[in-house]
């Protein structure tokens, strides 16, 4: 399956397990093997759904995935402003806003800007730049450039518009989830392993495949989800490659 030096599993979630709202053929059956061979944690920048709702999606698709096995993006975000006493000015869908009501109380001392979809509009992207010019600091919950939609088309990212609010404030975003290292270490700290104990299963070539070999992880990358033939040609070499995570045997 992977070489004799891992001893625990990360995983992507959407273009791994599923795409849009149906599994990837033999997925499920695929990850009950995994697990039975290595502790797993399974990791999304989605920044559109909590944790719950992520898990209440998996086993509607009979994915057999435990609350404590996911950490998301939010997640981390929520720690690090919980950490820094701190509410923000968010860039976020309505759902995910309420994720962080406990938090209003604090002051205000950066904007974090995740996938916000319909909320992207002018009004609430210049009030971030606003709040940015005045000396709040930038959090991008992600910075991936686009994923793989429910219609199986590519659509823009998160990070095409946290780009525009650094171009625009002069600031660099301080980046939260995939593929920062802190995000990456995390996960691994959860399963009571070292980075170079674990490997990663992913279809984004640079967030999945380069982001977590940066954090000292093997990385696995599979033909799925958001991957392009293109991806082979960039100077990133994943450790393994695999057409669809039903190929790991």
């Amino acid at each position: 399956m992977f070489d004799k030096s891992i001893k625990a599993v990360l995983c992507d979630i959407g273009g791994v397990l599923y795409v849009g709202n149906k599994p990837i053929d033999g997925a499920v059956e695929t990850l009950k093997k995994i697990k039975q061979h290595y502790p797993m944690r399974f990791l999304t920048n989605t920044t559109q759904k909590t944790s719950l709702q992520v898990l209440e999606k998996l086993k509607n698709m009979g994915f057999d995935i435990k609350s404590e096995e996911i950490i998301t993006a939010l997640d981390v975000t929520k720690m690090f402003l919980e950490k820094e006493k701190s509410s923000a000015e968010f860039l976020l869908t309505d759902d995910a806003l309420h994720f962080f009501d406990e938090l209003k109380y604090y002051d205000k001392k950066y904007v974090v800007v995740g996938d916000a979809q319909d909320n992207f509009n002018y009004k609430n992207l210049n009030r971030a730049f606003r709040e940015l010019i005045n000396g709040s600091g930038l959090l991008a919950i992600a910075k991936n450039r686009y994923f793989k939609d429910a219609d199986n088309e590519l659509s823009m990212d998160v990070g095409c518009f946290v780009s525009a609010l650094e171009y625009g404030s002069g600031q660099e975003a301080s980046l939260i989830g995939k593929p920062s290292k802190e995000f990456y270490h995390l996960a691994c700290a959860s399963l009571h392993v070292t980075p170079n104990e674990c490997v990663m299963i992913g279809d984004d070539i640079e967030s999945d495949i380069k982001g977590a070999q940066e954090a000292g992880t093997q990385a696995a990358l599979v033909k799925t989800g958001k991957f392009s033939k293109t991806d082979l040609s960039l100077g990133i070499k994943p450790d393994y490659v695999f057409e669809s995570i039903a190929a790991i045997s």
